[in-house]
């Protein structure tokens, strides 16, 4: 038997259902199939106590109408199950004019068992509100935050058993001084550091830092065609998408793909949530 005739009218049904497809998947599919990544992240002089223990990194939540809160609460239960020993949260809480949605953020990350080492976070570019110039919204976010257990890090630094964990405010927001901050810190200690945005890191506030710097920000562009940049991305190095980027003066850049988004779509982008191995370098 002959195989069919491959008509225009057959070829145009065949296309559209096919992109129907895509198009399901994009929007119903991907945006809530979380990958866990894991990964070593070998720290200079990192104390014995801490080899091997877990650093689970959790970024962009984005709590608002866009993101279905349901499909966050079991991500966080779901890591919460794997039991990591270190939680760090690196901004974008929430997308919101005001403090509409600070709550609400709360509610969902109640949802995430407080870790032994405890949980650090720093704040994103929405966590600012509307064009990111609204310190009240930072800073009522951060006090629901410090209420819930998360230690927040805004421009500040804290020893976790021996690990100097830093955490700058927002690149674009109204606190972002990390001057005095980084270029204060001991070269030979071991430090991770959290920003949000990975820009930062091209900017001359470093210092002698050298370690790993953890951020989110950028959704790994939320869709990406093979062998194609992604379309858009919110920085200004267009370079940093998603994953390690070797900086090239020991420091090293991993930039999570967050677990919310902005727009309901993600295409060759899954969420992330990391799970580190710390290890000594």
């Amino acid at each position: 038997m002959s195989a069919p005739r491959l008509t225009r009218r057959r070829f145009w049904t065949t296309a559209a259902v096919a992109g129907a497809g895509v198009g399901l998947y994009t929007w119903r599919v991907e945006p809530h199939w979380v990958e866990f990544v894991r990964r070593d992240l070998p720290v200079r002089n990192l104390p014995p106590a801490l080899d091997g223990r877990t650093l689970a990194q959790v970024s962009d939540v984005h709590v608002g109408p866009r993101v279905d809160s349901d499909y966050l609460v079991a991500a966080l239960r779901h890591l919460s199950a794997l039991r990591p020993d270190l939680v760090a949260l690196t901004g974008d809480f929430v997308s919101a004019v005001g403090t509409e949605r600070v709550d609400e953020a709360a509610r969902v990350l109640e949802h995430l068992s407080p870790p032994p080492l405890g949980c650090y976070a720093v704040l994103g570019n929405h966590d600012y509100g509307e064009r990111w110039c609204h310190p009240k919204v930072a800073d009522r976010l951060a006090s629901r935050l410090t209420d819930i257990g998360v230690h927040v890090l805004r421009n500040a630094s804290r020893d976790v058993s021996g690990l100097t964990l830093v955490g700058l405010d927002d690149l674009w927001g109204t606190n972002f001084h990390p001057e005095a901050l980084l270029r204060g810190l001991d070269p030979a200690a071991p430090a991770v550091v959290l920003c949000h945005n990975p820009d930062a890191v091209d900017l001359n506030v470093w210092g002698k830092y050298q370690g790993w710097v953890l951020s989110g920000h950028t959704h790994g562009g939320q869709c990406k065609s093979p062998f194609l940049p992604p379309p858009l991305l919110p920085v200004f190095n267009k370079r940093y998408t998603a994953g390690e980027f070797d900086l090239g003066d020991g420091r090293r850049l991993y930039i999570n793909r967050g677990l919310g988004h902005l727009l309901p779509v993600r295409f060759n982008v899954r969420p992330e949530i990391t799970l580190f191995r710390l290890v000594a370098a």
